[in-house]
């Protein structure tokens, strides 16, 4: 009996569900994409299961590996549909997480509201005991108290619990201690210790994320432990692993254990699949450009490589206001929210002016023209109205779309407009795409980076429909569309790596470093490290290890992140990271503070198995190949014109040689490429498209 060699693939998204099987000994692909499953998603990814298992005639025995995605993490933290969350802070700071960092993301807005805390007042209490920044032990932890803590959670039914004891990070003596007591009281109770989930100073972002770490616990467990029994129900004896938001997958035990670093683990397979297919295409400088069924998202490289942030925020009080949101000390794919997706809802604002989203209609009742109870106009019934969308194609035919429906949910935006029905959606059409090219094109300046030279790679069921829209906002003439763009995601995970990093505040001056302390501390998060990788199936041989420094002048507020390589660090090394410093923070910020001492802040230790392969993916699934157009229609490309008369062609059946000059439409099961008049399309390596802009529209 030859070994398993299908690697699958789950990403549950805000309205669909996508599963992609690949067998990495013939190359052979297989796709299944429903809608998902609320309250519990976990059914939308056991019945996909099924049916790609039954579609594919594969048996559950030939699945080598699993890796799963979930938008769970997020969804919870932003409905409040969490654990009942106590909170124990060193006496005195049982309020640093509503406090916050008394900053105004509005500084203009009177009525401006902040996010609430996860853990209410009533249920954060001060414990007796304080901890010196430098580990010292000020005030001993008074067990006594904390046991009659105990009986009052255990009066208020808490089911998760945040410890966060200042400078624990240093010293997590008391925080072990606290916990030991804890679990001996309440057994029951998900517990999350701040040393342990993020290990860094700044005390209101640490406590925000193991509070959002204690909060999720409860779901995440038990929504993992149906997915993994579900799918030994199956027969599916492979391992599970998690996908996470920094780009690497971990075992399904550290997810219970940390939670909160999956919360941004579905985007992040679209940020891997434009990095891919921009790699296997020559491009370096990628705008990586995922626009699905609920949001859209992009994260842009930087000679290959995307960036990796560990501040970030979550359940914005408004949705694109940085500092309206939680925070949390979690490494992630460094991404932003730059749109609506497909089912995100257009109405006017309070202002009487168009907007689109934050609501989304999701996968129920989704858009009008779902004709599954939905009434209210959304992107996706913009994009049916304007031809971009065949509705008797949409999701490879399994959801047939109404355009009476989308009609009729337009009906009463176009009245209030003034405007007739299709140049309303034209409007929103157009509003979507000019949101999310302004979104991007700041993103980059702040990074100091060109974005008209990199090359858009547009994945998710409707990133190909706005693909154009949003290139031209940019000034970006060429555009990649991968094979099975609205399922890339889940294929985003196949190419993540086994990984797990760790971090540890110590704060020193470069010139008093204490290498021995240094040393000591970077041998235990790399043990911690190789624990989990292990754990996950990774040969001891196979794992490597790369150390990343935050540093920055003495005095500063923030810093910079300097790559190093990690060894046994000696007096030679000092020099180094000076030197390596002052070329990153050049790049950034155009110039030095000459005689400004320099000081390390973060030490992050990235452990990670090999890149997997899967190169050999074989997307080539035409049986007979037809250049020809399979029918035309009406398509409306600029406001004030008549819509053209379209040629419409099948994905699947273009041959290696095709190209065409636009305008055109391309089909394809998950999704649909609209190549606008400008535009050219031609099929490339690796089954891509490549869309280039002619020199005379930029």
């Amino acid at each position: 009996m030859s070994a398993p060699s299908i690697l699958l693939a789950v990403d549950i998204g805000g309205t669909f569900t996508d599963l992609v099987a690949l067998d990495m000994d013939s190359g052979r692909i297989a796709v299944e994409k429903l809608l998902t499953t609320y309250p519990d998603p976990s059914l939308a990814v056991l019945e996909g299961v099924h049916c790609l298992l039954e579609r594919a005639g594969l048996s559950p025995t030939e699945i080598r590996y699993v890796v799963h995605g979930t938008t769970l993490i997020t969804n919870t933290l932003i409905e409040r549909k969490g654990a009942v969350t106590a909170l124990l802070a060193t006496a005195g700071f049982r309020d640093a997480v509503e406090i916050g960092n008394e900053g105004r993301y509005d500084m203009y807005d009177l009525a401006l509201r902040k996010p609430a805390p996860l853990a209410e007042r009533r249920l954060r209490f001060d414990v007796p005991e304080r901890m010196l920044a430098d580990g010292r032990v000020q005030q001993p932890l008074d067990e006594d108290c904390l046991r009659r803590i105990c009986a009052q959670l255990r009066a208020e039914s808490v089911e998760a619990l945040a410890i966060c004891f200042l400078h624990a990070y240093t010293n997590p003596a008391h925080e072990l201690a606290a916990r030991a007591i804890v679990e001996a009281a309440l057994p029951d109770v998900a517990i999350s210790a701040s040393h342990q989930v993020a290990p860094g100073m700044r005390e209101y972002p640490r406590t925000s994320t193991t509070i959002a770490n204690a909060y999720v616990q409860p779901v995440t467990d038990r929504y993992l432990e149906r997915v993994e029994d579900g799918l030994h129900s199956s027969g599916i004896a492979a391992p599970l692993n998690i996908m996470l938001s920094s780009g690497g997958t971990t075992t399904v035990a550290a997810s219970r254990d940390f939670p909160i670093r999956l919360v941004e683990s579905g985007p992040a397979g679209g940020a891997l699949a434009g990095v891919h297919w921009g790699r296997l295409l020559g491009q370096t400088d990628v705008l990586a450009f995922d626009m699905g069924g609920t949001t859209a998202k992009a994260a842009l490289t930087r000679a290959g490589e995307l960036a990796i942030s560990h501040q970030s925020e979550v359940a914005h009080v408004h949705r694109f206001k940085r500092g309206s949101g939680l925070p949390l000390m979690v490494p992630m794919i460094e991404m932003i929210e730059i749109g609506a997706g497909g089912g995100s809802i257009a109405h006017l604002n309070a202002l009487g002016l168009p907007a689109v989203g934050p609501e989304s209609a999701g996968s129920a009742p989704g858009p009008a023209s779902y004709g599954a109870g939905g009434a209210q106009p959304t992107v996706t019934d913009a994009d049916l109205l304007l031809g971009y969308l065949n509705p008797d194609y949409f999701a490879d035919g399994d959801i047939p779309l109404d355009p009476a429906a989308a009609q009729d949910s337009f009906a009463e935006l176009s009245a209030a407009l003034a405007l007739p029905l299709e140049r309303t959606a034209w409007g929103v059409h157009q509003l979507v795409n000019e949101n999310m090219a302004a979104a991007a094109r700041v993103h980059a300046a702040e990074r100091g980076l060109e974005i008209r030279r990199y090359c858009m790679v547009a994945t998710g069921g409707a990133g190909p429909v706005h693909a154009c829209g949003v290139a031209r906002g940019l000034g970006i003439r060429r555009i990649i569309i991968p094979p099975m763009a609205g399922v890339a995601s889940a294929f985003g995970f196949l190419t993540a790596p086994i990984a797990f990093d760790f971090t540890r505040s110590y704060v020193s001056r470069l010139d008093e470093l204490d290498l021995g302390e240094l040393n000591r501390i970077l041998a235990e998060l790399e043990q911690d490290g190789r624990r989990i990788v292990e754990a996950a199936g990774v040969a001891a041989a196979d794992i490597s290890v790369r150390l990343n420094i935050d540093m920055r002048y003495v005095g500063q507020g923030y810093e910079v992140r300097v790559p190093f390589t990690m060894n046994t660090l000696t007096q030679r090394h000092i020099a180094e990271m000076r030197r390596v410093f002052e070329a990153e923070y050049r790049a950034f910020y155009g110039q030095l503070a000459d005689g400004v001492p320099i000081e390390a802040v973060n030490w992050r230790i990235l452990i990670s198995g090999p890149q997997p392969q899967v190169d050999k993916a074989n997307f080539d699934q035409s049986q007979t190949a037809n250049d020809s157009p399979v029918a035309c229609r009406p398509v409306r490309f600029a406001p004030d014109q008549a819509p053209l008369e379209t040629p419409v062609f099948r994905r699947e059946q273009l041959s290696a040689s095709w190209s065409a000059a636009g305008p055109l439409i391309i089909e394809e099961a998950a999704s649909t490429t609209v190549v606008a008049p400008g535009w050219s399309a031609q099929v490339a390596a690796a089954g891509c498209l490549l869309l280039t802009r002619e020199a005379a529209q930029v």
